[in-house]
């Protein structure tokens, strides 16, 4: 089999833990039946030798197989990664809901996939980036219990995306530790209102609001201190048609939505003012994971 799971990217702006959308941009695991447990990786990761030593993607796997099957069968895992680690682009969600449905599948025990973004809060306790992964488009969530409810938007294909990716990564579990432990009301209402306001505007494909709801008082400003170069990338954004510019996840990754028409103009003009970084148009992912056989 052959499981492909989308970036995604979270947060956007004010929606802190709750809002993320799937970009065009994959990671592919081929698993087949093997003799021994065999662990190959092509792309990112390939020349960090602890991937195959200590494999998250592999641990999770055979944790809910051998749950499903009371017995431990070996197979040949090639990771196939285009999504770059600690980046703000959701790796470790594709990680995890890989794993989880994989599982299943191999497995022979039908899921559908609400259950398995129920079984990835066990490994990420907030769904900002799972939801996205597991159903593509944008999506709104929320955690009641152990279970996720979600509403999910198809986006259209007349926006783009262009993502800002910099050499260096931004640690989530630092940057966290950056953020104050309580707020001020009026910061509060503020990240409310605009959260609001931007999911509004995403569903009724009202883009041109985005400039004013892509606005945060909790997070942003405070990680990307780490990096103060991403000040400069919002601004050329915004000066070059971005609808929204906002931190992805964490960071370090800068995320752009623009009309489609402008997307190659927004794309070479961040090309152009920071050569040392990558700088990707991409399309939206409606679909979330998907399983192959072969």
């Amino acid at each position: 089999m052959k499981i492909r799971v989308p970036a995604t990217s979270a947060n956007l702006g004010p929606g802190f833990d709750c809002l993320g959308l799937a970009l065009a941009f994959y990671n592919d695991v081929v698993i087949k039946p093997s003799n021994s447990l065999l662990i190959d990786v092509v792309g990112e990761g390939s020349d960090r030798e602890n991937i195959k030593r200590d494999n998250t993607f592999v641990k999770i796997f055979y944790e809910i197989y051998e749950e499903l099957v009371s017995k431990k069968d070996n197979f040949a895992f090639t990771f196939i990664n285009n999504i770059p680690f600690s980046r703000g682009l959701g790796s470790s969600s594709s990680v995890i809901v890989g794993a989880i449905a994989s599982a299943y599948h191999l497995a022979k025990v039908k899921i559908d996939k609400q259950s398995i973004l129920d079984r990835a809060l066990k490994y990420e306790n907030h769904p900002d980036n799972i939801a996205p992964a597991t159903f593509g488009g944008f999506v709104v969530s929320i955690v009641n219990g152990n279970r996720v409810i979600k509403i999910k938007k198809e986006l259209p294909n007349n926006i783009n995306s262009v993502v800002v990716i910099p050499n260096e990564p931004i640690s989530t579990k630092v940057s966290r530790t950056l953020l104050p432990k309580s707020f001020i009301m009026k910061d509060m209402v503020f990240n409310l209102s605009h959260s609001s306001f931007l999911s509004s505007a995403f569903m009724s494909e009202n883009w041109d609001l985005l400039k004013y709801a892509a606005k945060d008082k909790i997070h942003e400003d405070k990680r990307m201190s780490l990096m103060p170069e991403l000040f400069d990338v919002r601004r050329v954004a915004q000066e070059n048609g971005a609808l929204m510019s906002t931190l992805s996840g964490s960071g370090s990754t800068f995320f752009n939505l623009t009309y489609k028409q402008n997307s190659k103009r927004l794309c070479e003009a961040l090309k152009s003012s920071f050569g040392n970084f990558k700088v990707l148009e991409l399309e939206f992912d409606n679909n979330g994971f998907v399983i192959f056989d072969e």
